[in-house]
């Protein structure tokens, strides 16, 4: 990690650069390609992707029935156990985001309100390869449900002998999700935006995923179909003080920092002593982990700065609007008071921010790359649209109609007026 101490607020800026992300205009041209490839050519362009980019030859794109009923039997009972109550954790936490229809009369005779209405189509999208999310299927496939989304469509890349991770399919199975599609990167977010013959469209693709597939949603954005929100590589920022335990700081860490080469974790404390202990923690753990060479690259591009004070690393931290951050310190509730800026909050010593990764109850799908200035993480809210509706009795339209003519005059436009005129004029007969 760069060691920084006490900055200046006027290079701050520079150290709250994420990892620079390279050749983005050959990925661009490269997504476009496929994505005119894929409406070209449909299944049998994902066949060729399967073949060229995963070593799989597919005859069919979809999970067969009998795939996913074998997949429980390849789950360990224990997986399966914490698999549920991860689910259920989700489930409860989610569930309560639901909100009351509320009729409101904002005037003698007129009614409004407002109504959640599933988004009738959504995509799924869970990466596979050497970190198969499964834990991101939960945290899209639950609220998915929750909100009464009628078509749900997952894709995740297969294995090179065609088949998809049991896990996935376990946890989709659990989840009543059927419409499991063959397709990885790119490519499967071009189906998914387009439909082909094998692959519903949908109206709004959720997940995460390497640089083609950020690039591949954003186009997909362009082209009409929603996105849960721009991501990027994973990254968390910990605030540390003296109270703070350098092992468990080091171990936040590098669980951030094994998800890839491009992911960041940035530490900020007011205490010399934790910065040493925690650099070296970090080393030594890092010797450990099976994913030591991805987090050895991750590492150097990320950052432990020594502040003055508490309220300089808030300042910091707001500034930087991390995907993850932990308040490893003392006072950590007066502390989140002051976090305006963070995808998601772990507040204390006894609480890592794996907890929220896998089973906690929270979302994990979190805004990154700075959007936590602007984008919330996913929540229930994600998987509905809010339709507003209105009804204005006689007596109403008599009391508000003459206001309506009125700004509508103003701003020249006749026919909203005389929409409303008409109307008065019958009900004055």
């Amino acid at each position: 990690m760069q060691i920084i101490r006490y900055p200046s607020a006027a290079e701050w800026p520079a150290l709250q650069q994420r990892p620079a992300q390279a050749e983005s205009q050959e990925v661009a041209e490269r997504v476009r390609h496929i994505f005119d490839d894929v409406r070209q050519r449909g299944d049998a362009a994902l066949r060729q992707y399967a073949a060229e980019l995963d070593g799989a030859t597919l005859h069919e794109l979809r999970v067969s029935p009998a795939e996913l009923a074998a997949a429980a039997a390849l789950v360990p009972a224990e997986l399966q156990a914490a698999i549920g109550q991860a689910r259920q954790n989700i489930e409860r936490f989610h569930a309560a985001q639901r909100g009351n229809e509320l009729r409101l009369e904002t005037a003698p005779g007129v009614e409004c309100w407002r109504r959640a209405v599933p988004v009738q189509r959504v995509g799924l999208y869970i990466p596979g390869g050497s970190a198969p999310l499964f834990s991101t299927l939960l945290m899209l496939g639950v609220p998915a449900q929750l909100a009464g989304c009628p078509t749900i469509v997952l894709c995740t890349p297969p294995a090179k002998d065609g088949s998809v991770n049991p896990v996935i399919l376990y946890t989709a199975a659990l989840l009543g999700i059927d419409t499991i599609i063959k397709a990885g990167g790119a490519q499967a977010i071009a189906a998914l935006t387009g439909g082909t013959a094998s692959v519903p469209a949908v109206d709004k693709i959720f997940g995460p995923g390497n640089r083609y597939v950020t690039a591949a949603k954003q186009l997909a954005a362009q082209r009409g179909v929603a996105i849960d929100m721009p991501a990027g590589p994973s990254e968390v920022l910990v605030m540390a003080d003296e109270s703070a335990q350098p092992a468990f700081v080091a171990a936040d860490l590098l669980s951030q920092a094994e998800h890839g080469p491009d992911s960041q974790v940035v530490l900020l404390t007011t205490s010399a002593r934790m910065l040493e202990q925690v650099t070296a923690e970090v080393e030594q753990q890092l010797q450990e982990l099976p994913r030591r060479d991805v987090a050895a690259q991750a590492l150097r591009e990320s950052r432990a700065v020594l502040l003055r004070t508490p309220e300089e690393m808030l300042r910091f931290s707001n500034q930087y609007a991390p995907e993850h951050l932990i308040l490893a310190v003392d006072n950590a509730e007066e502390l989140a008071a002051g976090v305006t800026n963070a995808g998601s909050v772990f507040l204390g010593h006894l609480t890592p921010e794996a907890a929220g990764d896998y089973a906690s109850g929270t979302n994990h799908t979190l805004p990154t790359n700075g959007y936590a200035r602007s984008y919330s993480g996913v929540s229930l809210d994600s998987f509905v649209k809010k339709i507003t509706f209105q009804r204005i009795s006689a007596a109403g339209l008599q009391q508000l109609g003459p206001v309506v003519e009125t700004l509508a005059e103003a701003e020249g436009l006749r026919a909203h007026a005389r929409a409303v005129t008409i109307r008065l004029e019958t009900l004055s007969v």
